[in-house]
């Protein structure tokens, strides 16, 4: 009896055709969130394509050129240095994105196990473990990632590490919490009666079934991390000048606000949509994965 209703759990953990399907056609049905996918694959086209899209070289400076209005041959303007302000940002997202991307990857790699570990074991584990996610809390996300910075010293490797870092607690928490409902359950003590040890029970069968709101944490961090990278750029503690990222074309264009706006206006306006497309994707997300919230 316990082999079969751990054959049906397993069955039911494994993703198929028909539950992509569903999961793509509920994304269809949640406008916001199909828009925001929409301006994600173009801004990751448009970064990837940056040589095809713009004829500037994001660094190469061409002074007799500097703090030009937008005009055709240059659409959003130039900044101090005569750099052409479309090109950095198309280039940019190069930066922007990977930042984001990898810091939740590292966020993910780390607070994933301590999660499933801390909910699975309890007792001394997870006693440790959520003091020291305890003391990470303690710091508002921003605030660690700038300690995190001045220990580690500034450059695109250590801004990554340390908004991967920021983001870790809350998935900590989360698989922690996810796993302490899913370890309960029936086809749990199936596996424990069929002798299967708590690496195995941990890898096939809690972590599957935790994943749905890891994906849609996920999804949020990414946002996050993003605004988290721009605002140590704008800092000067993030990716530095000349390297065209997001939140140092911030930093740079503060100093003109008043006499050239656009350096300033037009990267913010890049991270305002890029965030709030990851927000939209992630709400998009929840609602298709959680059968409470999907719409009939």
């Amino acid at each position: 009896m316990a082999a079969s209703a751990l054959t049906k759990a397993q069955s039911s953990e494994r993703p198929d055709a028909s539950d992509n399907l569903r999961l793509l056609h509920e994304m269809r049905k949640h406008k916001a969130s199909f828009i925001g996918l929409v301006v994600l694959a173009a801004c990751a086209v448009l970064a990837i394509a940056a040589p095809l899209v713009t004829p500037y070289d994001p660094l190469k400076q061409i002074l007799r050129d500097a703090l030009l209005d937008p005009s055709l041959s240059h659409p959003l303007g130039t900044d101090y240095l005569g750099r052409d302000i479309l090109a950095r940002i198309i280039y940019g997202g190069r930066y922007s994105l990977s930042i984001g991307f990898v810091a939740v990857a590292i966020g993910l790699a780390i607070g994933v196990p301590l999660g499933a570990i801390s909910g699975f074991y309890s007792g001394w584990a997870d006693m440790l473990i959520q003091r020291f996610i305890d003391i990470l809390l303690s710091f508002p996300g921003f605030l660690l990632a700038l300690s995190l910075v001045a220990v580690l010293g500034v450059g695109l490797e250590n801004v990554i590490l340390s908004v991967g870092i920021s983001a870790t607690p809350s998935f900590v928490r989360l698989v922690r919490a996810s796993t302490l409902s899913v370890r309960q359950l029936t086809y749990i003590e199936a596996a424990r009666a069929l002798g299967q040890n708590d690496r195995v029970i941990i890898l096939r069968h809690i972590l599957p079934n935790t994943m749905a709101p890891v994906i849609v944490q996920a999804t949020l961090s990414l946002g996050s991390a993003i605004l988290l990278a721009a605002g140590l750029g704008f800092l000067g503690l993030g990716v530095q000048p000349p390297t065209p990222e997001w939140g140092s074309m911030l930093g740079e264009g503060r100093n003109y606000i008043f006499s050239n706006p656009n350096m300033a206006t037009f990267p913010g306006i890049a991270i305002f949509i890029t965030v709030l497309a990851f927000n939209l994707m992630g709400d998009g997300l929840r609602d298709a994965l959680d059968p409470r919230l999907r719409k009939r």
